[in-house]
């Protein structure tokens, strides 16, 4: 049986005096694609960076590999396998794709440093391409997959992923959602927060479906994607 690897646990989540999450629940098993779909303001972003402790929970746990990381500090957290792919890429524009590879190593080091880069690209053969460029001249797509390959380069055990489709074109949509799927196959595990919902519910294990920061529904994406109030809500016009 697939053991969980990351448990969320009644977790709340405020700014100030405004709370945004209201006791979420939900877990991620080793090697499960698991999406978070939500409307805009639902509190998605929230709740996945404060799986990194920016902002601190308020109240409830997060584990992470069976240890509570709820007041742990990030770069520990990296240590410890949990690898963040931000919302907005957050690249270093002046640096080239080769640079940004070897930031992605810091936590652990280069001593697999050629066998990993060449991995990411064949993965993504356009960074092989742009291997020399700039980071910041390349286009959205490039640069989304450049913070995937980033994460990956600190072999974690787990990814978490902010909106990738966000603001790319649909063929950089599909390809990086077809990279996802790789990725997947390859043993590791992903958190994904998306909204676009069609996409998203289509890749994974299971789904979560966050409205005002509470969790209202959970199932596998199947049965998610054929739920008649899911589709009304979020798969209209995609």
């Amino acid at each position: 049986m697939s053991q969980a690897l990351l448990e969320i646990d009644n977790v709340d989540v405020s700014y100030g005096a405004i709370q945004v999450l209201h006791g979420v629940s939900l877990h991620v098993n080793r090697g499960e694609i698991v999406t978070l779909i939500g409307a805009n303001g639902a509190g998605k972003s929230t709740l996945l960076m404060s799986i990194y402790g920016t902002p601190r929970v308020g109240s409830g746990c997060i584990r992470f590999a069976g240890e509570d990381i709820t007041h742990v500090p990030p770069h520990t957290i990296a240590k410890r396998g949990l690898a963040q792919v931000p919302e907005g890429r957050r690249i270093f524009p002046g640096m080239t794709v080769e640079e940004n590879l070897l930031i992605g190593t810091v936590s652990i080091g280069t001593a697999q440093l050629e066998q990993d880069r060449e991995a990411m690209f064949s993965l993504f053969p356009r960074l092989k391409e742009r291997r020399n460029q700039r980071a910041g001249t390349m286009s959205g797509g490039e640069q989304q997959m450049l913070a995937i390959a980033r994460a990956l380069m600190s072999r974690p055990k787990m990814v978490l992923l902010d909106e990738p489709s966000l603001g790319l074109a649909p063929k950089m949509i599909a390809n990086v959602f077809a990279a996802l799927k790789q990725i997947a196959a390859a043993g590791k595990t992903i958190f994904l927060v998306e909204q676009n919902a069609n996409q998203a519910l289509a890749l994974a294990h299971r789904g979560y479906v966050l409205v005002n920061g509470a969790v209202r529904m959970e199932g596998t994406g199947a049965e998610l994607l054929a739920n008649e109030e899911i589709k009304k809500v979020y798969l209209g016009g995609h």
